[in-house]
């Protein structure tokens, strides 16, 4: 290991060359600093988490769910011995490149997007990085994005292969993206995220296990009573199946919510009381210092007392805690995601998507924005002045997709 904790010249390295600044703040900092700031991040306050951000005040959105993430992530990857600023930005980064409604919206840009290597939301995050925000440019002339460090590029690659790569998975990076790709990866082993993209992931789930749960709950979706019943359970535990444990029986998923039933924090009730919001607070708590601590301890169990980066370790997660994070998802989604009056909503945002992409389509380079505009005059074909009216379409929040579809089409 060397003296400067793993993150040798190279992990330091930008893909653009910068002029030294004289400041206190090292290079990781500086990564942290420009997704803060970045308007990719502040667009993520009127993006759907779970709820709508019109749904009330104080659900959580894409913003305060990547704070909650960076929040979680900086103090496990510091245990671990990461650079804490190198996995914050990660964190801080991880959901810029969501469009529009979420996983709804994913999806309707992806079918705009089939004949040209597909839209992911992680691809799309990749792009906004290197590409998109603007920060600096390289030599050539070409837009270098934030010209985030490598280590940082690579911690906020949570998968770091092609379409194609690996059949049925998601992906993380756009053939246009290929060459900082192959930069940010120069030396690391194929396909395998590095340990604070890994730390960035677990931190993103148990965020997300946990606190939509939480909103869940408060909202009124999530009847506590009813996590009891079998029938219910018999749903919720097909659902993790489908959205993230394939392999799931129905009686380990039944021990693992009974596990977390049986703790003295979880709540038995909840009324909407200031003691029952305190009590679902503590819950929140407690179950993500449970999930992140058994990460540290089976990590550690591994590897060792020393500080663990990049390539030197992986994070290890205990199967049983893996099971309880993912039925916490699984509740969530039953009750909230993939309830009838979410599901209509769904058609309707798709269909006003695909009507939006169509109406800018045919109205470019005028309807869109300057920056945008202009990389569709420099494009040389359709299929890249399609991916730039994707790229405008995934930049817009829930409001002002609305917005726009009303202002280019007629159509409420």
């Amino acid at each position: 290991m060397s003296a400067d904790g793993g993150y040798d010249e190279a992990a330091r390295e930008r893909w653009a060359p910068e002029l030294a600044k004289p400041s206190a703040r090292g290079p990781f900092a500086r990564d942290r600093a420009r997704v803060l700031h970045s308007a990719g991040l502040r667009r993520l306050a009127a993006k759907t988490q779970v709820y709508v951000p019109s749904y009330d005040d104080f659900v959580r959105n894409r913003l305060t769910h990547s704070l909650e993430v960076a929040q979680v992530g900086r103090e496990l990857g510091t245990v671990l011995g990461c650079d804490p600023d190198v996995v914050d930005t990660a964190c801080l980064a991880h959901d810029l490149g969501h469009p529009p409604f979420g996983h709804t919206g994913e999806q309707a840009l992806n079918e705009a997007a089939v004949g040209i290597g597909g839209f992911e939301g992680n691809a799309q995050t990749l792009r906004l990085l290197t590409r998109l925000e603007a920060k600096a440019a390289r030599p050539g002339g070409g837009s270098a994005g934030l010209n985030l460090t490598r280590a940082s590029l690579d911690a906020a690659t949570k998968y770091p292969w092609r379409l194609g790569d690996r059949p049925g998975s998601k992906f993380g990076v756009y053939a246009a993206e290929a060459e900082v790709f192959g930069w940010l990866r120069a030396g690391a082993p194929a396909a395998r995220p590095c340990l604070e993209a890994q730390v960035m992931d677990w931190s993103d789930d148990v965020a997300y296990s946990v606190h939509d749960v939480e909103d869940g709950i408060q909202g009124g979706a999530i009847d506590l009573d009813a996590l009891r019943d079998p029938q219910a359970r018999a749903a919720i535990f097909a659902v993790a199946r489908q959205w993230y444990l394939p392999d799931l029986a129905d009686d380990e998923a039944d021990v693992a919510l009974d596990r977390l039933m049986a703790l003295p924090f979880w709540p038995k009730e909840y009324d909407g009381s200031r003691g029952a919001l305190a009590g679902l607070k503590n819950l929140t708590s407690e179950l993500v210092g449970r999930f992140c601590t058994a990460a540290q301890e089976a990590t550690r169990a591994g590897y060792g007392t020393g500080p663990l980066t990049r390539y030197a370790a992986d994070l290890v997660v205990p199967a049983a805690v893996r099971v309880e994070v993912n039925v916490l998802k699984a509740i969530a989604a039953h009750y909230v995601m993939l309830s009838d009056a979410r599901l209509a909503s769904y058609d309707r945002q798709r269909s006003m998507l695909r009507e939006l992409m169509d109406a800018l389509a045919g109205q470019a380079p005028d309807e869109l924005e300057p920056a945008f505009r202009q990389d569709w005059q420099a494009a040389s074909d359709d299929p890249a002045r399609l991916r730039v009216v994707i790229d405008q379409v995934a930049s817009l929040t829930d409001a002002s997709a609305l917005a726009w579809h009303h202002r280019l089409t007629g159509s409420i």
